[in-house]
């Protein structure tokens, strides 16, 4: 039995959702380790490129014009998203992290489709986006309590990577960039560029790092947020659009805050809990009026 684009789209943006918020949840454990940011970064595209590198020849999207695939390969969950992510998730929590980093998308995906396509939500849309970023703040207000003394810099590092995201989801409908496509564009000019940086002058922590820590970081880096996640996102925004997508990566706070609790021993409050009703309802309003 076929499944319908819509339905397509909405499954792959619930993968999404899990995706990353295990990227979050286990990037604040990797980052605690003796792994550096960069190690990390380092590892995701090094599992990631070596996937994408065999079919690059045949996946390159050779229609684009070279500004588009420079916006594409920077503005994608490549390097310069994983490492405002890590960054900021060095001092942060993961409550912390899922609230602005992802809590803020649906607003920055919506303010771009207005001002390059004219397109302008309807009043349930707008209202969906409003109950979502509005939950996913009051499930993050313990997180961000929480969230270690450099609080602006923090906030300013999760802004700048959802600001970033939101140019990709809303490229990947905008110049119909297939999901192999998409994971040309952000995995191999990402590991080219920077893997020699990393190898020849960033500071590393390897060495003093179980073998375990660095197998896990590498193959769930690479394989979830650096392929997996990459091919869904496309998939959902191509089926969905970019402002409901972003949409759904909006309900990561409330995910993050269910996966805490085993890896990193986080357990939500009673306010978390509401956050997490209200992103739901939000959701739901998405979904149905979209």
């Amino acid at each position: 039995m076929s499944v319908s684009k819509p339905v397509l789209g909405i499954f792959c943006a619930i993968g999404v959702i899990f995706i990353w918020s295990g990227f979050i949840v286990f990037s604040r454990a990797g980052v605690i380790t003796n792994l550096t940011p960069y190690d990390i970064t380092a590892l995701r595209f090094i599992v990631a490129g070596s996937l994408v590198l065999p079919f690059i020849w045949s996946w390159w999207p050779r229609q684009l014009p070279l500004s588009a695939t420079v916006i594409m390969a920077v503005c994608g969950p490549g390097v310069v998203y994983t490492l405002l992510m890590y960054l900021g998730l060095t001092d942060a929590s993961a409550a912390y992290a899922g609230v602005f980093a992802n809590g803020s998308l649906p607003v920055f995906t919506t303010l771009l489709a207005m001002v390059i396509t004219r397109e302008v939500p309807g009043r349930s849309q707008f209202l969906a986006i409003a109950i979502i970023v509005a939950g996913g703040v009051i499930s993050g207000i313990p997180g961000m309590a929480t969230g270690g003394e450099n609080l602006v810099t923090g906030i300013l590092l999760f802004l700048s990577a959802s600001a970033l995201l939101s140019v990709y989801v809303f490229g990947v409908r905008y110049w119909q960039i297939t999901p192999r496509q998409a994971l040309a564009l952000v995995t191999i000019p990402n590991a080219l560029v920077f893997l020699p940086i990393w190898y020849f002058l960033m500071p590393s922590g390897l060495a003093e790092t179980d073998l375990s820590t660095i197998i896990f970081q590498g193959l769930f880096q690479g394989l979830g947020p650096g392929f997996l996640a990459v091919i869904l996102f496309a998939v959902a925004a191509i089926h969905l659009g970019p402002t409901p997508t972003a949409g759904f990566a909006a309900a990561v706070p409330a995910s993050a805050s269910f996966m805490a609790m085993p890896v990193l021993g986080e357990y939500p409050t009673p306010m978390e809990w509401t956050g997490i009703v209200v992103v739901t309802a939000g959701l739901v309003l998405l979904i149905v009026r979209r």
